[in-house]
């Protein structure tokens, strides 16, 4: 299913094959458009490491117990050809000018995490 002009629904599925829940594809859906915006700004794919994790999963890779993944509202991103600094660094003005969702973002060497959760959070694990 297309969820926008570039991001299609089994991108956001588990690593391990397991389906993005019905009860979970409105949150899939407002991720998608949040990442379509950053699409557009860099007129470049995004491929997407992490969307939705079930809990088993996300325990088993060392997820947090609080983790948006499992929710569908998360994504671990590479802007392919951008700095994982440089789409960080999108992200949080896109945020704070309220054009996407001012919710999480981690800053991590090789990729980025955005997420949709509805306060703000930041966190830097570069090393």
């Amino acid at each position: 299913m297309r969820l926008t002009k570039n991001f299609w629904l089994n991108e956001f599925n588990c690593n391990d094959g397991t389906v993005v829940p019905n009860h979970l594809l409105d949150n899939v859906k407002n991720l998608s458009m949040d990442l379509q915006v950053l699409r557009d700004y860099f007129d470049s794919p995004i491929k997407i490491n992490s969307a939705y994790r079930h809990e088993l999963y996300n325990s088993t890779i060392g997820g947090s117990k609080n983790s948006q993944h499992i929710l569908a509202k998360a994504a671990d991103i590479v802007v392919v050809g951008v700095s994982a600094n440089e789409v960080a660094n999108k992200i949080e003005e896109l945020m704070n000018n309220h054009t996407i969702t001012n919710g999480g973002l981690g800053r991590y060497n090789n990729f980025t995490h955005i997420d949709i959760r509805e306060y703000p959070a930041r966190w830097d694990f570069r090393k």
